[in-house]
């Protein structure tokens, strides 16, 4: 793309808006602004000017700050409650120490554009400059009001050392990703991460790139409060009517939600059925020690399972691993008084099943050894002892709606 070429036609630049949705009021809440050049011919994305690095960042600023001031004029017809996302990389933001930017948006908040409703999508990705200057900055701006957005892109772990430091308002996860089957499991992986840090930090997840059905379901299913994307509506010139999507997506969740109820109903029965077959077998075998115990389990859950053991309320683990393999079960004695305490959620499992004396099945998760995606039903033997049944990806894809 010639910058001269733009640079010398400015008025051809101009914002387009792509909107956000949320997911309770099912309306838009926030358009995000996307630079567009008006050729001969169409209209253009500037993204490829500004993320060319030959181009100086001074030409950038002033594109970038012609649009923003084109955003913002148009955004004052907007509802109060609608907000407006601004990008900004961490060249443009620190361009003028931020003060050009900064001096546009008071100018706006003096028209009446509550400066909390700008979102800054900011984004640090190579930036060879000072971080603790970039920081500073950016909690400057925070003292006016304004919101920050950081995007995730992936497993980096740059990105998850930022989000923790930045502690931003929003997190933007890109689901691009989920076109690719062979990075579907450590995506997921990644996002259990995400939504963890962003739970823990007070941050809200927001689904970009939506051009799907099930991206959608997706983000739904995995705590996304906002959702973006061409499925949902394309950036435009002009805004949308707020509840333009409103009945549409009401549907989608009924949906959503039914398909969901019907799993959980499936993992609820499950446990039941697991719950009545094991505690049958822990009782007919309570005496006579572990190895009997074992032997009784496997001629019931011989298709089910694939490993079992039994552990002391503090994690050590007080029998051997029965393992299946291809060639059958084997014992694998290396286990015996290992530590498993210090898994997520180990204890506070053993304190549900003490009291409650009932077994639990897990949420579905990667097994280290195999993996494969797993679930464990874990059950109380007796006051001390908790006997953990590793559950076989092969009965989970049978049973497709443990899946």
């Amino acid at each position: 793309m010639d910058a001269l070429e733009i640079l010398s036609d400015l008025e051809n630049c101009f914002p387009y808006f792509q909107p956000i949705f949320s997911a309770d009021e099912q309306c838009v809440i926030a358009y995000e602004v996307l630079g567009r050049y008006h050729t001969e011919d169409n209209v253009i994305s500037l993204g490829p000017f500004f993320h060319d690095d030959q181009i100086p960042d001074e030409y950038k600023f002033e594109v970038d700050i012609l649009l923003v001031k084109k955003a913002l004029e148009k955004a004052l017809e907007l509802d109060e409650n609608v907000s407006i996302f601004l990008n900004r990389n961490s060249e443009l933001l620190m361009f003028g120490h931020g003060e050009p930017f900064l001096q546009e948006l008071l100018a706006f908040e003096k028209r009446g554009l509550s400066l909390n409703r700008i979102v800054l999508e900011i984004s640090d990705r190579n930036y060879q400059g000072d971080l603790d200057q970039f920081d500073h900055l950016v909690q400057y701006y925070r003292t006016y009001g304004v919101k920050i957005a950081i995007a995730s892109i992936g497993s980096e772990s740059h990105y998850f050392e930022r989000i923790g430091q930045l502690e931003p308002d929003i997190i933007k996860i890109n689901l691009q990703a989920l076109k690719s089957t062979a990075t579907g499991m450590n995506f997921n992986d990644v996002l259990y991460s995400l939504s963890l840090l962003a739970r823990k930090i007070g941050a809200t997840l927001l689904f970009e790139n939506i051009e799907m059905s099930y991206q959608l379901q997706f983000a739904w299913k995995n705590g996304g409060h906002y959702y973006q994307g061409y499925y949902l509506h394309p950036p435009a010139a002009e805004f949308i009517k707020r509840d333009f999507l409103k009945c549409r997506l009401k549907e989608k969740f009924y949906d959503f939600i039914s398909y969901e109820k019907r799993k959980l109903e499936a993992v609820y029965k499950t446990t039941e059925y697991f719950q009545t077959m094991v505690q049958e077998i822990v009782i007919k075998n309570r005496k006579s020690g572990y190895d009997n115990l074992f032997q009784a389990l496997i001629k019931e859950m011989d298709g089910i399972a694939f490993r079992m053991y039994v552990c002391d309320e503090n994690g050590f683990q007080k029998s051997a691993n029965i393992f299946k393999a291809k060639n059958g079960w084997s014992i694998q004695s290396e286990y015996l008084n290992k530590n498993w305490s210090w898994r997520p959620y180990f204890l506070e499992n053993i304190i549900k099943m003490r009291h409650e004396q009932k077994g639990r099945l897990s949420d579905l998760y990667c097994d280290i050894e195999t993996g494969e995606t797993i679930r464990t039903f874990s059950f109380p033997v007796n006051e001390n002892d908790y006997l953990f049944i590793d559950i076989s990806y092969h009965y989970l894809f049978e049973h497709d709606q443990l899946l």
